[in-house]
């Protein structure tokens, strides 16, 4: 089997690109069922967030890279040649490597943030739910998981405040240059907002009114927060009092168009509006910059704020590069394992074999013997065949593990007389 990542992220493509590939959670579940449909046998899982999209997959064949690519193409409705010049792919220890950066934030926009330990979490729980998991997507998701928890305990790799919130936020003091006095709405509820939200309090923003579909979230977080929540159909009447927006929903439709946002500058005579979109997709439309007195920033956009920032953290990189070497030779280690479980299999179930035609046949000879005294014989013959097989499953298993050439494996199977194993069941540790 072939273990592999195709997908792309901040690095690769541009915001025009991700936000028509991102997936909700709802699609997510959706995706998933499809690719099931499209590839018996196989294990996928899906990430999806505002920086990147990739396809975790266990397929077949090396063969099955495109028919990933395509379907990422055919679902989000994006061209494949405009997929092809920024779409990645990494196969075996690569993408293991690559998750387990990914869990420790080491390839994310904002160097060693928090967030996408969550947004793994979720698409792990999903995929679950979706039953397209198997033996080596569970335990890589886990792993990956654990491996995240790790670099953040033992180093200070997500030490400070530094996140795309956080960034968003120092926007817009460069360009107020004191958020005193000022007054800003947040659209949306979610991580992003909350941690927005927090920065916003502690820079002296006079008011944080915050709007969201989810009213139970909005009203969570302005009473943690000290800011008022708005119902969403006021979003206009709100536009037309703050001094800026930052919005994060998970809207798959632009929220701000440009006939809305008309209207709000009729409405501010046009006094300047500065507007912070860091959702993918993105909330606001790219035709509302070309309206007059109209600022607006994307997420692209907070490089310049998060490279500065990035600093804090960048002595810790070696740190986790080290953890994720050492836990992705373990998780090889452990895939490596995985093959020599079939042959395994078929060595004990060749024993048992031997064990259950030899007391059929000598069994009735022992008919004379007392229940208990046949039953320990029974359990004597047992333990002989477990014994006999116990060096072999051992070193089976260290032949997998140590990454020893495979034929050896092969000569054991021939030296049981069991069938060899066919060479594109092991391609996945490749």
């Amino acid at each position: 089997m072939h273990l592999v990542v195709v997908g792309v992220n901040h690095k690769t493509a541009p915001i025009e690109i991700r936000e028509k590939l991102a997936i909700d959670e709802k699609g997510l579940s959706q995706a998933l069922s499809k690719l099931k449909s499209h590839a018996h046998a196989a294990e996928f899982c899906l990430v999806s967030t505002c920086n990147r999209t990739e396809l975790y997959a266990v397929v077949p064949t090396r063969v099955g890279d495109d028919m990933l690519i395509s379907f990422l193409a055919g679902y989000s409705g994006v061209r494949r040649e405009d997929l092809d010049s920024c779409i990645y792919v990494r196969a075996g220890h690569h993408a293991v490597k690559h998750l387990f950066e990914v869990a420790c934030g080491l390839d994310s926009m904002a160097l060693g943030e928090t967030q996408v330990l969550g947004q793994i979490k979720n698409a792990y729980c999903i995929a679950d739910g979706a039953e397209s998991t198997g033996t080596v997507i569970n335990g890589l998701f886990q792993r990956a998981i654990a491996v995240g928890k790790r670099a953040r305990a033992e180093t200070g790799i997500s030490c400070g405040a530094f996140s795309i919130g956080a960034a968003a936020v120092q926007l817009a003091k460069t360009v107020f240059g004191s958020l005193q006095g000022r007054k800003a709405l947040l659209l949306g509820a979610g991580e992003m907002s909350k941690l927005a939200a927090t920065h916003l309090q502690a820079s002296g923003v006079a008011k944080t009114y915050i709007a969201s579909r989810t009213k139970s979230r909005v009203d969570e977080l302005a009473a943690e927060l000290n800011g008022e929540a708005v119902e969403f159909s006021r979003v206009e009447e709100i536009l037309g009092e703050v001094d800026f927006l930052i919005t994060s929903t998970s809207s798959p439709r632009p929220i701000i168009t440009k006939d809305r946002m008309a209207r709000v500058m009729k409405a501010r005579a046009c006094r300047p509006i500065f507007l912070i979109d860091i959702a993918v997709p993105r909330d606001i439309a790219p035709e509302v910059s070309e309206l007059d007195s109209v600022f607006v920033y994307n997420i692209d956009d907070l490089h310049f704020f998060l490279d500065r920032c990035r600093r804090e953290r960048e002595a810790e990189i070696e740190k986790v590069r080290a953890i994720i070497d050492e836990e992705t030779s373990k998780f090889m280690g452990y895939l490596r394992t995985q093959e020599a479980v079939p042959l395994i299999r078929q060595l004990r179930a060749k024993f048992d074999d031997v064990h259950s035609t030899e007391w059929e046949r000598y069994a009735s000879k022992l008919a004379h013997l007392p229940e208990a005294d046949r039953e320990y014989v029974r359990k004597m013959l047992k333990s002989v065949v477990n014994k006999l097989t116990h060096d072999p499953i051992i070193r089976i298993k260290r032949y997998a593990s140590d990454g020893i050439d495979r034929e050896k494996l092969d000569v054991a199977r021939e030296l049981f007389g069991l069938p060899l194993a066919d060479e594109a069941e092991h391609s996945h540790t490749e």
